[in-house]
């Protein structure tokens, strides 16, 4: 079995009406790599940033990420 990890993070930036360079702002990382952890080029994510991102926002990690199973897994 194989999936892969979701990042839904432009989703909750839009539902709170933030822009990504304000979030980047307000915990403490660069614009380029909120950017490619919104797109899923990252192969990580530390728990702090994660939790930072959840404050900000008012949301679960759940919000941001999610998994998806591969078609051909079934």
């Amino acid at each position: 079995m194989s999936g892969s990890v979701i990042v839904n993070l432009d989703v909750m930036l839009a539902r709170r009406k933030m822009r990504s360079r304000d979030l980047a702002a307000l915990i403490g990382i660069s614009e380029v790599n909120l950017s490619m952890l919104k797109t899923g080029r990252v192969k990580g994510v530390r728990f702090e940033t994660l939790a930072k991102i959840c404050d900000v926002l008012d949301c679960q990690p759940g919000d941001i990420l999610g998994f998806q199973r591969n078609d051909n897994d079934l």
